[in-house]
C-alpha cells in the first residue's frame, strides 16, 4: 500500500490509466478526488445556513462563524469544502434557491473556470504570446537607470547632468537575453527600489525612447515598458513597445486610456503605497485576500475603460510594500491569484527578501533567485521577470520538464 499525493488531475489520470481504468469511469471520476476549499465573505447567515445544509447533504461541508448558527450573527465569512463534483451539484441546487443563492451559483462556476484555466492566448499588438501550463515564459529585465537596487543599471550621470549610454552595448546585452531564452524584454528608465526618488518625466523619456526605438526593430519578441507615466508609456508603445508595465496598477486613469486607445497590452501590479514610502512598516489584514481584491477591482476598471481581457497580466508585486514574510507567503500561494483568470507575472529576481535570507548582496542572490523562481512556477507563475536569463532559464526548463513529466 502506498499514500499517493494528488497535486493536480494530471497525475490522477495518469494513476487511472496505469491500472487500465475505463476512459469513461476516469471523466466520472476526476471531479471527486479535486478537493477545493472556496472562502466568501460576508455571506448573509440566512444563505450561508441553506449553503451548509446543501453541501452537507452532498457529502460536502460549510464552516461559518458560529453565531451564523445561533442566529446571533446577521452575515459570517464562509469556507465551503468539497471536490469538484460537490461544486457542480451545488450550483445547480443553488440555481434553485431563494435569497439570492441562484447568483451565487453562477459566480462559484466562474471562480472554478478561472482557477482550472491552464492556457492563455495574449494579443500584444503585433505579437501573440500562449501561456501554457508547464512552460513558464521569461522576461529579462533591462535598467536604464544609474540607481537600481541590483546595480546593473545601464545609464550613468555625470555632474548631475543628463549623459546618453553606448546604444550598442544595450542593443548587444538585448540580443544575448533574446539568445538565452528571454519570451519578453522589459524596459525601465526609473527605479522603483525602496526610497527611490521619482525621475522626472523629460528625463525618463530621454533614457527610454532612444533604446526602444533601437531594440524594436531588431529582436522578434515583445518589448514591454516598465513606467506608471502615461506620457512615457504612449511614446514607447509608438516606438515599438507592445506592453505597459505599471508597477503602481493603473491608478492613473490616462493610463488605461493610452493602453485602450493604443491596443497594447497591460501588466497590473500590486504596490502598497510609492517606492518611496511602500516600505514603512507595511500591513495587511489578509494578505492574499486584499492583493486579489486590489486586482479584481483593477481588471474590471480596465475592461470598462476598453482594455480587452487577453491583454491583461497581473503581478501580486513581489517587494512592493511587503515584508519578507509577505514575499514568501505571496510565492507559496501564489496558485490562489489563478481565480483571477489571468496569466499571472512574478518578479522575484535579486529581491531584498533574498538578501535578508542568505545574507547577501545582490549580485550574490542568484542561486536564490533560481530557487524562488522555480518554485513559483511550480506554484502557478507564467512569467518570470528576472535579471538573469540564461541560468533561470535553465533551471526552469528543467523544472517545467518535470512538471510536464
Amino acid at each position: 500500500m502506498r499514500i499517493i499525493r494528488v497535486s493536480d488531475q494530471g497525475i490522477l489520470i495518469q494513476l487511472m490509466r496505469e491500472i487500465k481504468v475505463d476512459p469513461y469511469g476516469i471523466e466520472i471520476m476526476l471531479p471527486k478526488a479535486i478537493n477545493y476549499v472556496i472562502k466568501i465573505n460576508s455571506l448573509p447567515s440566512i444563505q450561508a445556513n441553506i449553503l451548509k445544509q446543501e453541501m452537507l447533504s452532498l457529502g460536502g461541508d460549510v464552516a461559518v462563524t458560529r453565531d451564523a448558527l445561533t442566529g446571533k450573527a446577521k452575515q459570517t465569512d464562509c469556507l465551503i469544502i468539497g471536490s469538484l463534483s460537490h461544486y457542480r451539484a451545488l450550483s445547480e441546487k443553488l440555481k434553485k434557491q431563494p435569497f439570492g443563492l441562484d447568483r451565487l451559483s453562477s459566480g462559484l462556476s466562474a471562480l472554478i473556470a478561472n482557477y482550472q484555466k491552464d492556457s492563455f492566448k495574449l494579443d500584444l499588438g503585433r505579437f501573440r504570446l500562449t501561456c501554457l501550463r508547464g512552460r513558464t515564459l521569461i522576461c529579462g529585465i533591462v535598467n536604464l537607470t544609474a540607481d537600481s537596487f541590483s546595480g546593473d543599471g545601464l545609464f550613468r550621470c555625470q555632474e548631475k547632468k543628463f549623459k546618453s549610454y553606448d546604444l550598442g552595448f544595450i542593443l548587444d546585452y538585448v540580443c544575448r537575453m533574446v539568445e538565452d531564452g528571454a519570451d519578453m524584454i522589459d524596459v525601465g528608465g526609473e527605479s522603483t527600489r525602496p526610497g527611490a526618488r521619482p525621475v522626472p518625466l523629460r528625463e525618463e523619456l530621454c533614457r527610454t525612447i532612444p533604446v526602444i526605438k533601437m531594440i524594436a526593430k531588431k529582436i522578434k519578441v515583445p518589448l514591454s515598458i516598465d513606467t506608471y507615466k502615461p506620457e512615457v508609456a504612449e511614446s514607447a508603445i509608438d516606438c515599438g513597445a507592445s506592453l505597459i508595465n505599471d508597477i503602481s496598477g493603473l491608478r492613473d486613469h490616462r493610463m488605461i486610456k493610452v493602453a485602450a486607445s493604443k491596443k497594447c497590452g497591460v501588466v497590473i501590479m500590486h504596490c502598497k503605497g510609492s517606492p518611496r514610502t511602500m516600505q514603512a512598516k507595511p500591513r495587511y489584514g489578509s494578505l492574499i485576500e486584499e492583493i486579489i481584491a486590489y486586482l479584481h477591482k483593477t481588471i474590471i476598471r480596465a475592461e470598462a475603460g476598453g482594455i480587452a481581457k487577453n491583454k491583461i497580466i497581473v503581478d501580486p508585486g513581489i517587494g512592493f510594500g511587503k515584508t519578507v514574510s509577505h514575499n514568501l507567503q505571496i510565492l507559496k500561494r501564489l496558485r490562489e491569484f489563478k481565480v483571477l483568470g489571468q496569466p499571472i507575472l512574478v518578479g522575484p529576481s535579486r529581491k531584498s527578501f533574498i538578501g535578508k535570507i542568505l545574507d547577501l548582496p545582490p549580485a550574490e542572490r542568484l542561486y536564490g533567485t533560481i530557487s524562488a523562481s522555480v518554485l513559483a512556477a511550480n506554484n502557478g507563475a507564467d512569467f518570470l521577470r528576472v535579471h538573469d536569463v540564461k541560468e533561470i532559464r535553465q533551471a526552469i526548463s528543467v523544472a517545467d520538464s518535470i512538471d510536464n513529466a
